[in-house]
């Protein structure tokens, strides 16, 4: 199945996508869903059905309570990061958070931030999880999937190095988009072959699979859930491919006006403009 957040004449669904059409759901979040696809995958059916040109996607979760990345965790990715992290290929997971309010949509605008010109983009492979645990170890650790999609982990590389765990360079706000539909591992054939691709302006710069991955997906899952619990509808930024922008001489940063994709077959592209950020204040 490939579920969606939807916009639906300003109103918000969920939606069961079959084709180039949505089956509308009333959840106002697929986050609400979760515990129980199939069953809300009935109760789609017998409901509204919109043409997807005529609706606005979504992030698949629209405010994931956590949203993490792992640095690193491919081998060529970590070779060239040594120029502008000074690290080395990691012997121990290495993890950071990117803010709430960092997740955005699948085709909406990311941030050009009005303090720096260091902006880059991250392909990713991403794992909403669907269920509650802690401790989970390796040969369970799947079952706590319900979808996967494509992912940006959008970074800002001068405040990424200017912290030690690289928080305030991963956070910022628009920097997560994801999407664009939670696609559930039954229709994933074969997870290892799932090849993760970005482009800029049509100019392909990444090109991995799953199975360059240092630590797997079951590894990741079994290390986060013993410190912490995991719950429906985390949101898991899985590393990225060689080919970022701080890795070429002289470096390759985001522009206004630049398109950033990343596509996976299988799960679909993810398109992002950037734009400037206005930098006004903001006080409510």
């Amino acid at each position: 199945m490939k579920w969606a957040n939807l916009l639906v004449n300003e109103t918000p669904c969920a939606g069961l996508i079959e084709g180039d059409t949505a089956r509308l759901h009333p959840a106002s979040d697929v986050k609400d869903i979760l515990a129980d696809l199939a069953a809300a995958a009935e109760t789609a059916r017998a409901g509204e059905v919109v043409p997807l040109d005529n609706v606005h996607v979504r992030q698949p979760i629209l405010r994931p309570g956590k949203i993490l990345g792992i640095g690193l965790n491919y081998a060529a990715h970590a070779k060239e990061s040594v120029s502008f992290v000074k690290s080395t290929p990691a012997s121990v997971q290495k993890w950071f958070n990117k803010q709430s309010t960092a997740a955005n949509g699948p085709y909406d605008p990311v941030h050009l931030p009005s303090v720096s010109e260091q902006l880059d983009y991250e392909a990713e492979l991403v794992a909403i999880i669907g269920k509650t645990g802690r401790h989970v170890p390796e040969d369970r650790a799947l079952e706590m999937i319900a979808g996967y999609c494509c992912g940006c982990d959008v970074s800002v590389r001068d405040w990424q190095r200017a912290s030690q765990t690289m928080i305030m360079g991963k956070g910022f706000d628009t920097h997560a988009p994801f999407g664009p539909y939670l696609v559930t591992p039954d229709e994933i054939e074969d997870f290892s072959a799932l090849n993760v691709r970005g482009s800029v302006n049509g100019e392909l710069r990444q090109n991995g699979y799953a199975r360059d991955m240092v630590f797997s997906l079951p590894q990741q899952i079994a290390h986060l859930s013993k410190a912490f619990t995991l719950e429906p509808g985390d949101v898991i930024f899985t590393g990225t491919p060689a080919g970022v922008g701080a890795g070429f001489d002289p470096p390759k940063w985001l522009k206004a006006g630049d398109r950033v994709r990343v596509e996976i077959e299988g799960l679909g592209f993810i398109e992002n403009e950037i734009v400037r950020e206005s930098g006004e204040l903001v006080l409510k």
